[in-house]
């Protein structure tokens, strides 16, 4: 389809104007720019709100910035972190000691999670047996299971990357699982009448279906990647975020812990971004649904 009609008459007799499609496109571009632009607008009108009014409250005394910090506070302790550092040394060292270890966690959990998932999804004889098995795991609180693995293999990195990645895998099992679930059974014995074997149907059908859930996970387990890595260092660490924020917690230095979540904040909104771009190289061939087709 090349052309679209507009829906205003030119003349009295009720005819209608067909617009090119090269102005379709620019309308249709100058329309997602002003929305991008009044979501931006959004954005900075809640930080504003947010900020000013926590700085106001705190300096009128209305909250007690000596336990809920203050928003200049805060910028002082970045300042701070960023050219003197901390006791644990630069806020560079120690940010990528809790980086590396979200990243390798999010990396083993998201291989562990999406294994598991199509494995016990495609196989309820397995489903069947280990499904108990995993949710008591899942039942355990997490901080039991930090302060194990730091009684068991030390203060290293190790512990923070396994309770990161207990984090991430439960996330991304459970979507991994369900989006195997969801694939069309019809569809899948259609490939099998043609000849394929398990292999091709979990490589051709199973795993491009279930991607979409897994994909969506993903968003979510970072965040949880980041959270066990840190909960980890708060129970036990030479280095790292979390270690920053369990010295200012217990010099009861408000500003400084809210400052590592400033950080922490930044590297997942990256992280989201990074993910984000992957999402739209794994999944371009599927069609938009239906709020990316309305920005078309």
């Amino acid at each position: 389809m090349t052309a679209a009609v507009n829906t205003k008459p030119v003349n009295t007799t009720g005819a209608y104007v067909v617009a090119p499609e090269s102005e379709l496109r620019v309308a249709a571009r100058r329309a997602r720019s002003r929305r991008t632009a009044w979501i931006w607008v959004g954005r900075i009108l809640v930080a504003v709100l947010v900020i000013g009014g926590w700085q106001s409250l705190t300096a009128t005394g209305v909250v007690d910035k000596f336990f809920y910090g203050q928003p200049s506070g805060i910028w002082d302790s970045l300042v701070h972190l960023f050219t003197a550092g901390s006791a644990f040394g630069s806020i560079w060292d120690n940010l990528w000691i809790t980086v590396q270890e979200a990243f390798y966690g999010f990396i083993l959990g998201t291989i562990a999670g999406v294994v598991v998932g199509i494995l016990l999804g495609s196989n309820r004889y397995l489903a069947a047996v280990f499904g108990p098995y995993i949710k008591v795991v899942n039942s355990i609180p997490r901080i039991v299971l930090g302060s194990i693995f730091i009684v068991a293999f030390g203060l290293g990195v190790f512990p923070k990357v396994l309770l990161a990645s207990v984090l991430v895998f439960f996330v991304v099992f459970f979507n991994a699982f369900q989006g195997v679930r969801e694939v069309d059974q019809n569809l899948v014995a259609n490939v099998r009448v043609l000849g394929a074997s398990p292999l091709q149907v979990a490589r051709h059908v199973t795993i491009p279906s279930a991607m979409t859930w897994i994909i969506a996970s993903l968003h979510t387990a970072f965040g949880f990647a980041i959270i066990g890595a840190l909960v980890a260092e708060v129970l036990g660490a030479q280095q790292g975020i979390g270690l920053i924020i369990s010295q200012a917690q217990g010099s009861f230095d408000p500003n400084t812990v809210f400052a590592c979540m400033v950080i922490m904040a930044v590297v997942t909104l990256g992280a989201e971004y990074l993910i984000t771009l992957l999402e739209r190289v794994l999944l371009k061939w599927r069609p938009p649904n239906r709020s990316e087709a309305q920005a078309i």
